[in-house]
């Protein structure tokens, strides 16, 4: 939701991405994932919680610096944090079930080239229950701040641009194997750059520390479904048609487009809610910015990915200068 981007992800050192890659991460799954060990730790920390201090950092909104935002009362400003920080659990939620998880269905099934393998069917298994826990992390971080903040009235949030994206990007595609293929890339350039947005919330010392804690817990996750998704898609684009590869190189790019984009169309809506005036006047101002439009501009996985494929000068497109969120 911001125009600012992530720091680089923050993975596990023993991790690397390599053809033992998905044995040694589906043996260290029952100790490293967080559904295992953590739920405690987050039941624990969901008591506290300080109205003083922002739900979301102030800091990564598109508009945080923008005259007429930082001229509003306090009290607007944290109304906008708190409704910034609601669509940022709605879209990771969104995502989770209507990108993510059906893509790890179809891996499961052995619906993609050279992956209709039982190791494959395990790590996708593990992530599907991965995944569906994050949901949970993220539904109660959307209750405890709802709750916490007597939010009565919020804008309807529209689905997710990255889930938009990839139903009309599937609506247009003319073969089942397509369809599957966006599937496939949507969620890899998720899984591979989400831990860089991630880490940097729950860096952030300047939000609710629970809040912060939900990010953590997801990122560590991530750390590990990012390299299975590098191995996953070097094996399947190695089993691919030159008509798929082809696809494939074609279609990369608005994957990235598509999981990155900043959803400036609600901007005016929350800016609206939280009283703040001249709502459409700031996010205009924003949207003109250079790279305004990704929310995240860390993809420095996926142009490994694309190195390691030996097609990173095949694929027409600029990728955008990551850049920390300071």
């Amino acid at each position: 939701m911001s125009g600012q981007s992530a720091v680089a992800p923050s993975t596990d050192p023993e991790i690397k991405v390599g053809p033992s890659t998905l044995k040694r991460l589906a043996d260290a799954w029952p100790r490293r994932a967080t559904i295992r060990g953590d739920i405690a730790w987050l039941t624990s920390a969901v008591g506290s919680y300080d109205l003083q201090l922002p739900d979301y950092p102030i800091r990564l909104l598109p508009f945080a610096e923008h005259p007429l935002f930082t001229a509003a009362p306090q009290e607007q400003r944290l109304r906008v944090g708190t409704l910034a920080w609601l669509f940022y659990n709605e879209r990771v939620i969104e995502v989770e079930e209507a990108v993510v998880n059906p893509t790890f269905e179809l891996l499961a099934h052995g619906r993609f080239p050279h992956l209709a393998r039982p190791d494959v069917k395990e790590v996708a298994k593990q992530a599907q229950i991965d995944e569906v826990w994050h949901t949970y992390l993220h539904m109660l971080a959307l209750h405890r701040s709802r709750e916490a903040r007597a939010v009565e009235a919020e804008p309807a949030y529209a689905h997710s641009v990255t889930s938009r994206r990839l139903r009309s990007f599937q609506a247009g595609a003319s073969e089942p194997w397509e369809r599957d293929l966006l599937a496939l890339l949507w969620t890899a350039v998720a899984e591979i750059s989400v831990s860089a947005y991630l880490e940097l919330l729950a860096a952030d010392t300047t939000v609710q520390p629970v809040n912060a804690l939900v990010c953590r817990l997801h990122s560590k996750d991530e750390s590990a479904h990012g390299p299975v998704m590098h191995e996953l898609v070097k094996q399947a684009f190695a089993g691919m048609s030159a008509e798929q590869q082809s696809a494939f190189i074609r279609f990369l790019p608005e994957a990235v487009r598509a999981f990155g984009a900043e959803d400036f169309d609600l901007w005016p809506d929350i800016l609206r809610n939280a009283g703040i005036k001249r709502a459409d006047e700031i996010v205009e101002d924003c949207r003109s910015l250079p790279e305004a439009e990704y929310l995240v501009t860390d993809y420095s996985g996926v142009q490994r990915l694309l190195r390691d494929l030996g097609i990173a000068d095949r694929i027409d497109f600029e990728f955008p200068t990551a850049r920390a969120g300071v």
